[in-house]
């Protein structure tokens, strides 16, 4: 390639070095806007439920797997006679069923409100050695969808068993992966992702303002307002205005920017989410998660009036956005929600079917 000769072509010279300024100048602005987000919000909260439709726990933080965050609906109760998973739609007392974790011992301890002489501990991270020697690879179902899981002996869940007056198995997800269907399914999603005992994807994301708007519908009509754990969510975000998630595509939760190590020059760690689809709602949130008695109307008949947008499953309010991680990340509360893409283009696909 010839030199340019500023001697004799400063014109050419001078215009060149522009145009390669210019061009240079634009492709790292265009990039640092396509990383820029559309709206950022803080996480305020974030909850795991170790059993699936038995009462979580709030952590502050938790590591987010590409199958939910660490912990979450990993175990659930199925039935002993059709190995059919059991939930608080059918049950609403198994929210009484509590369960917290002792991160220093990693254990799970399961206990049942009002039983104060029952207590089961587990290994929250159980290892296969362990598995093999104390439980039994079986299959359980869930959604129709039949998976295997590492059943406990009877003898620990005895207690359970009479509680709900129904013979029950307690079991922890196998080694297959349950791999999303629906919205979540590859061949829509781009890529194989699966979730243990969730209902249909690995994360649920929840907004305060939304749950406030909500909460000023159901006052003005002389009803109770509602916490946010009858939606059981996984991530909850202050959130600016009502419903804005509705049209999310592509969120970053990144650290936020007092957090980490300190110091300001090293590189904030993030990760990516799809969000798949909108969380249609049944009437698990009519189910008051402390006393597990069912509200006959509320929040669902307000839900009903307004909230049902999603044409894929026209007859069910939505609340909150599933999604599914493009890779693992330690999300702490105070971290950053941001959301990167928006669409107009969601579609609910039924995947329990």
């Amino acid at each position: 390639m010839d030199h340019l000769d500023l001697s004799t072509t400063p014109g050419v010279a001078l215009a060149a070095i522009i145009a390669i300024v210019t061009s240079s100048v634009l492709y790292y602005l265009k990039k640092a806007d396509a990383e820029l987000p559309l709206a950022s919000h803080d996480i305020v909260d974030l909850r795991i439920y170790p059993i699936k439709s038995c009462r979580g726990v709030q952590v502050q933080s938790a590591a987010l797997l590409k199958t939910g965050l660490d912990l979450d609906r990993n175990w659930m109760f199925v039935s002993a006679g059709k190995r059919d998973f059991l939930t608080i739609r059918d049950e609403p007392r198994m929210t009484l069923i509590r369960t917290r974790v002792d991160f220093a011992s990693d254990t799970l301890v399961i206990t049942i409100e009002g039983n104060k002489g029952w207590e089961l501990s587990i290994p929250a991270h159980p290892t296969t050695e362990w598995l093999e020697a104390n439980t039994t690879l079986r299959t359980g179902v869930i959604w129709g969808q039949k998976t295997d899981g590492w059943e406990y002996p009877a003898t620990m869940t005895q207690a359970i068993s009479e509680f709900l007056s129904v013979e029950t198995r307690l079991l922890y997800k196998g080694p297959s992966p349950r791999v999303l269907r629906g919205c979540g399914a590859p061949d829509r999603l781009g890529r194989t992702e699966a979730t243990k005992f969730a209902d249909m994807m690995p994360v649920l994301v929840a907004s305060l303002a939304s749950l406030t708007e909500l909460n000023g519908r159901l006052r003005s009509g002389g009803e109770h307002a509602v916490d946010i754990e009858r939606f059981r969510p996984n991530i909850i975000i202050s959130g600016h205005e009502p419903w804005a998630e509705d049209n999310w595509k592509t969120l970053r939760i990144r650290e936020a920017e007092n957090g980490g190590d300190g110091d300001d020059q090293r590189e904030k760690k993030a990760v990516e989410l799809d969000v798949v689809s909108r969380c249609l709602r049944c009437q698990v949130p009519n189910v008051d998660p402390d006393t597990a008695d069912k509200n006959p109307r509320q929040p669902w008949d307000e839900l009903v009036k307004y909230r049902r947008i999603d044409e894929g499953l026209k007859f069910k309010p939505s609340f909150g956005m599933l999604c599914v991680p493009r890779a693992e990340l330690v999300v702490t509360v105070g971290q950053k929600l941001d959301v990167m893409q928006t669409t107009d283009s969601h579609f609910f696909i039924n995947p329990m079917k």
